[in-house]
């Protein structure tokens, strides 16, 4: 025992991982973790609890996915009925991302602040106030509000989903689920396009209530994160839900000593403030973090949901279909980078993203060059459908959903609400960039667009190869300690 209140004051004595200035160090990772690689009698209740959290957690994911492809289904039946002109619509549409990139901006002092619960429970009761405003608006002030909602609501999702899933997830599953936020997205986009063609817009909208209701009632089942419990000194609570995500047989004296040391050592720190992100100590996570978020944006994927329908009139298919078409694919590859996440490690399939992007990028762009100068007009629409296949398949088990994954490992806790929220603000700013600007681009240079995102797939490789550390089978306090 008292070694143990040794490591929760940050008293230990004995071969501590840290050097004269307070720093994780390699020792940490150095250690010999016999006791964590034993092998325990019966973890499949463990697993249960982490799969069934983790299955709450991305109610949230699917919510996120059904916001944004709403807007694409109801356009037509939201402007008929409440006699909305394209600058209005284009308004309710865009309004979105504001709301997003407000949710960002508070979604890690919420997650720190009251939990990664119970930051899922208030983004989810946004979330629902915005649908409710939607369905029910007689008038576009009403329902701008609504969508605005709904903004800020996944904007605090897009951050303690990921997070939360990566804190309780043991490290050899993490990548995998993990990428089950992704998943998730674009599945709730699809279903939005299908049921869209279904029904009207303001039933789509109740349905996008379900998956919030869903997490509101599974919250009450699931434990909250072990490290954030052990960030704010509920010591006696964190040892219950480590104990319950790893199975009521298995040793998790290792994995607590790891986390209680980590933290004991991050809490001798002074505080963080947004500028202390950019110090010595703290600069190599954010380049990492911001970095990522950044590329995933600059290789145009707003560019291309927003013009995958033109693209697929230009082929002669029907927009419906061809929206549905990319939205399956999305989800079957997104299911198999979940796959191989933990296999083949997150560079790798990085590379391999960026490589596919960059070909997407090359055969969307060579069909408008064609088509410009009206040669080949045969090759053109196979061309574009072709390029927007590639681009969106490849972006869906790489680019995607990497750096989401990346963002919630490296981060450590005494800056992960900060630093968090500011890579979750990037994200959103780069795609609000990339939506507003891809018309001027597109009016620039119809096809000169697609290769300038082709040469940021290019640049991005650069960017992966010098600083993306690999964080495959490792803790989140080695993935840390390896960094600084």
């Amino acid at each position: 025992m008292a070694a143990k209140k040794d490591i929760e004051t940050g008293n230990s004595n004995s071969s501590e991982p840290r050097n004269g200035n307070g720093e994780l160090n390699a020792p940490l990772i150095d250690r010999k973790n016999a006791a964590a690689e034993r092998k325990c009698p019966n973890k499949d209740d463990g697993l249960c609890v982490v799969l069934l959290s983790t299955l709450i957690a991305v109610c949230g994911s699917f919510e996120f996915g059904s916001c944004v492809g709403y807007s694409s289904p109801a356009q037509f039946g939201m402007m008929a009925d409440l006699k909305e002109s394209y600058s209005e619509f284009s308004i309710f549409g865009s309004i979105l991302t504001i709301g997003a990139i407000i949710g960002a901006i508070t979604s890690g002092r919420i997650a720190d602040w009251v939990g990664r619960k119970g930051a899922m429970r208030i983004a989810s009761i946004i979330c629902i106030a915005g649908w409710l405003a939607v369905s029910l608006s007689s008038a576009i002030p009403l329902l701008d509000f609504g969508r605005f909602l709904t903004g800020c609501g996944i904007g605090v999702i897009s951050y303690v989903v990921p997070v939360y899933i990566a804190e309780i997830t043991p490290k050899e599953l993490r990548g995998a689920l993990a990428t089950a936020n992704q998943l998730f997205i674009v599945v709730g986009t699809l279903v939005s396009f299908v049921a869209g063609a279904l029904v009207s817009w303001r039933t789509l909208a109740l349905i996008g209530i379900a998956p919030c209701l869903v997490m509101l009632v599974g919250l009450f089942f699931i434990p909250e994160s072990p490290r954030w419990l052990a960030m704010v000194g509920q010591n006696d609570k964190f040892e219950v839900a480590l104990s319950q995500l790893r199975g009521a047989n298995a040793d998790i004296s290792q994995e607590q000593i790891d986390i209680l040391e980590s933290l004991a050592l991050l809490n001798q720190l002074p505080k963080v403030g947004i500028l202390d992100l950019f110090n010595k100590r703290n600069i190599r996570f954010v380049i990492v973090g911001v970095g990522l978020m950044v590329f995933q944006q600059a290789i145009g994927i707003n560019g291309y949901i927003y013009y995958a329908g033109q693209i697929f009139v230009s082929a002669g298919v029907s927009p419906s279909l061809g929206s549905i078409l990319y939205a399956s694919l999305q989800v079957v590859l997104t299911a198999f980078g979940a796959s191989l996440m933990d296999k083949a490690g997150r560079r790798p399939l990085l590379m391999i993203s960026v490589v596919g992007l960059f070909l997407g990028n090359l055969l969307t762009g060579l069909s408008f060059l064609l088509k410009q100068y009206h040669m080949a007009p045969d090759a053109v629409p196979v061309l574009a459908v072709t390029g927007v296949l590639i681009y969106i398949g490849f972006f869906s088990f790489g680019m995607g959903p990497i750096p989401w994954v990346i963002m919630s490992e490296i981060f450590p806790l005494n800056i992960k609400g900060t630093g968090g929220s500011l890579v979750t603000l990037v994200n959103w700013i780069g795609s609000w960039v990339i939506s507003y600007s891809f018309i001027f681009l597109m009016n620039w240079s119809s096809y000169g667009v697609f290769f300038l995102y082709g040469a940021f797939c290019a640049v991005s490789m650069i960017f992966t190869i010098k600083y993306v550390p690999e964080t495959k089978g490792r803790t989140l306090e080695e993935i840390q300690a390896s960094m600084n």
